[in-house]
């Protein structure tokens, strides 16, 4: 029995990877039987015979892991999304970032095609990346084509299992390109009368760049909330989540509550008006799914 780190997972097959090379696997029906599928970033036992015919026979205990993408063992998350071909859009971003907060997983935020933008977009954009260091997170301004930016994300990939995800068209496999052009990624070209990208990835899969590993993932453009409580969703707004302890009564849902912390951040500006909004929004939504 050998231990490896699942790569790749195409078609039902499991690609492992340890110190004597790739190993294509199977599942053993243990796992359906228990509701469990092998995951990419999954540690594993397996057994091969040789590098074609092999069995995972037990998933080491996950740190985290996501549904979509399905990916495990996660260290941090780049969530890319793009200043213009697609708009840079709050909404997407933020139930992005509720649902990778939820999993508690580091989170960076990437935002590519600066070069696409007019100067009126830029500053736009520049006042969204305070917005958002703010709260809480690093941002990172860039431009996949003119490399500018890219040299100072590299660091960032160091023994690290890192995830990249964000809406359809938006630049993550030219950023990936221009750190590791030998990757040769497909990329994909915006639909003018959709204004969304065409789905190049189809599977996911861990890519060695800058000393760690890097989930190529498929773009996609609406999330759900199904996994989040309403009662939690406050902890995965950090901005938020930092006031919490302020508030006049415990389990406050920051809506028409008297003595909210949250709600008074609001007025002096502490919490922008447009995160708050979608944080209503959200805690809407999950009620409704829940009523259903």
């Amino acid at each position: 029995m050998a231990e490896g780190i699942i790569v790749k997972a195409l078609s039902g097959f499991y690609y492992v990877e340890n110190e004597a090379g790739y190993f294509q696997c199977r599942g053993r029906g243990l796992f359906r039987k228990q509701k469990i599928k092998p995951l990419v970033g999954d540690k594993v036992k397996f057994d091969a015979e040789n590098v074609t015919d092999g069995y995972i026979l037990e998933i080491k205990e996950r740190s985290n892991e996501l549904v979509r993408p399905p990916v495990a063992n996660i260290d941090q998350a780049l969530l890319v999304f793009s200043a213009e071909e697609p708009s840079f859009s709050t909404i997407l971003l933020d139930r992005f970032l509720v649902h990778v907060e939820a999993q508690q997983i580091r989170i960076r935020i990437i935002i590519t095609k600066m070069d696409l933008a007019d100067e009126e977009k830029k500053e736009e954009i520049i006042q969204y990346k305070k917005d958002y260091e703010e709260a809480g997170y690093e941002v990172i301004l860039l431009s996949s084509v003119t490399n500018e930016g890219v040299e100072a994300l590299r660091p960032v990939f160091a023994a690290n299992l890192s995830i990249i995800a964000g809406q359809s068209g938006v630049g993550k496999s030219t950023l990936l390109n221009a750190l590791k052009p030998d990757l040769d990624l497909e990329t994909a070209e915006i639909s003018s009368h959709l204004g969304r990208g065409k789905h190049t990835t189809r599977h996911v899969e861990l890519l060695k760049i800058d000393g760690g590993l890097v989930a190529d993932t498929p773009g996609f453009s609406s999330l759900d909330f199904k996994e989040i409580q309403e009662d939690n969703l406050d902890l995965y707004f950090p901005e938020m989540k930092r006031r919490l302890p302020e508030c006049k009564f415990r389990g406050c849902t920051h809506r028409r509550e008297p003595g909210c912390a949250i709600k008074q951040a609001l007025k002096t500006g502490e919490l922008k008006e447009y995160r708050y909004k979608h944080y209503l929004q959200f805690f809407q939504e999950i009620s409704e799914q829940r009523r259903y």
